[in-house]
């Protein structure tokens, strides 16, 4: 009991920094995970000197973060913007896992004079991207919904197949002809068990008159976590369980869903800090010196290598531009995930874990100041940008909720064909309407004969059921002006 205050304001006085560190780490321009991995080193045995080198229970608390992550994720991933990207997600989800571990294995067995079963686990640990990393990211980036939307779905679905492969590599498991066909019952179990939950969850929640409203985001997050639990006692994957029943709640018209997205979103940011926090603080830097070789290694054949071949095979059926594609080849973000991953083998006593752990640290150090700092920069050379792509402005009020209505946030970019158009002209759908026009700091309410500039901000009503109507003829009128209907611009 003595020790109790010690501990809680210890870990109150660590979330609090890492907070703040988040808009320190927008200033920079650094992705904030390396922040709060900084300050897991800074508390560890290099620092202030708390030792921690546990790591069976590093595995259950990552994995508990990520299950978190995962939940988040899935809430506040909207349908109609996955929607059109399902079959690229599916793929860089599936076949770019196959794809990377046999690339990276393969190239890392000669590289680094590896054994063909440790050389295959190095490359499934790194063949997942981290679902933190992407939803943080990507919904600030300005790229196209699509794009965007095939990314989410990716990170999303790749942590499932990632872990048993890895689960596989790690264990003493034989491989033969009837493997291929239990990990397919395990990803398509996982999916049904988290759609049936899901379902069940939103008839239950919307039937359900709890006495409280912050009783309605505890039971969402519960039953994602209930889909997790499930999966994993029908021996299928609880982490796509867990992944699918947060888009299947998070897309149902449950009651103050405003206030459900925003708890998720808050959880989703405590483990973001408490895993990569604990991550930090089980590293060690004085073994870290010793695999930035063989990590640099890793992570140029991942970047230049294993990414590039994986998407380029995956999308293959789907004809995506040029520009998407080299795009997805480099947002690829690596983050908590693999280092997750790499404990598993780790905990198990697999021969060479210690070092494959000490080589994703430096991979995921490296990759995310590489690509994480250049991910907005190489969208914008690409021209995939849109700074009046329409974002969601959450908005934290009961009554929108029971009006089933949602504020959409859109400012008009240079170049943006949204310039010099009359609201009049705009013609948003029924259901649909700017209610506020921000020009030069000052808002005022918009007439018919309001002309839009560029650098304009408006605040768009309008209910759920026009939404997806109002988005696309945003940005169909951003991309070809008043008469793009006419020019065959949909907005998709």
């Amino acid at each position: 009991m003595d020790d109790l205050p010690i501990m809680l304001g210890s870990g109150a006085i660590v979330l609090l920094a890492s907070v703040l560190a988040v808009r320190f780490s927008i200033r920079l321009g650094l992705p904030s995970l390396l922040i709060y991995l900084g300050i897991g080193v800074f508390i560890g045995e290099a620092g202030l000197g708390v030792e921690f080198d546990n790591p069976a229970l590093t595995q259950s608390l990552g994995l508990a973060a990520l299950v978190m992550i995962l939940a988040e994720g899935g809430l506040t991933t909207r349908w109609e913007v996955v929607r059109p990207a399902l079959g690229p997600g599916l793929a860089l989800s599936t076949v770019a896992i196959v794809v990377t571990v046999v690339v990276t294995g393969s190239a890392l067995h000669w590289l680094l004079d590896l054994d063909w079963r440790s050389a295959l686990l190095w490359g499934a640990v790194l063949a997942s991207t981290d679902a933190a990393a992407v939803f943080s990211m990507l919904r600030t980036s300005g790229i196209s919904r699509r794009l965007s939307g095939t990314l989410e779905l990716e990170s999303g679905l790749n942590d499932a197949p990632a872990y048993i492969a890895v689960v596989l590599l790690a264990g003493e498991t034989t491989f033969h002809w009837a493997l291929p066909l239990l990990v397919v019952y395990q990803l398509a179990a996982g999916a049904a068990i988290g759609y049936a939950l899901g379902r069940l969850g939103a008839e239950a929640l919307r039937r359900a008159a709890l006495p409280a409203t912050g009783l309605y985001p505890l039971a969402a997050v519960a039953v994602c976590v209930t889909a997790y639990a499930a999966g994993q006692f029908g021996h299928a994957s609880g982490l796509l369980a867990t992944y699918v029943a947060g888009v299947v709640l998070g897309n149902s018209r449950l009651p103050h869903r405003a206030g459900t997205l925003s708890f998720a979103e808050g959880l989703g940011w405590i483990a973001q800090i408490g895993v990569f926090v604990l991550l930090g603080l089980f590293a060690s830097p004085e073994r870290l010196l010793h695999s930035i070789v063989p990590g640099l290694v890793a992570g140029a054949v991942v970047l230049l290598v294993s990414r590039p071949v994986s998407v380029l095979v995956s999308v293959l059926p789907f004809r995506l531009p040029w520009r998407e594609q080299a795009f997805l080849c480099w947002a690829g973000l690596r983050g908590a995930v693999p280092i997750v991953l790499a404990t598993i083998p780790l905990a198990q006593g697999v021969p060479g874990a210690e070092r494959l752990l000490d080589a994703v640290f430096v991979i995921v150090i490296a990759l995310t100041l590489i690509q994480g700092a250049l991910l907005n920069p190489v969208a914008r050379w690409l021209r995939l940008t849109r700074d009046s792509e329409p974002e969601e402005f959450v908005v934290d009020a009961a009554p929108l909720d029971e009006l089933g209505a949602v504020l959409l946030q859109v400012g008009i970019r240079r170049g943006s064909r949204l310039h010099g158009v009359y609201l009049a002209e705009l013609r948003l759908p029924a259901g649909a309407g700017v209610s506020l026009v921000v020009r030069g700091g000052k808002g005022f309410t918009p007439a018919e004969t309001t002309r839009l500039q560029e650098h304009d901000r408006l605040l768009v009503v309008t209910t759920q059921d026009a939404r997806a109507a109002a988005e696309r003829r945003i940005r169909a009128v951003d991309r070809a002006g008043p008469l793009a209907k006419w020019k065959g611009e949909s907005g998709d």
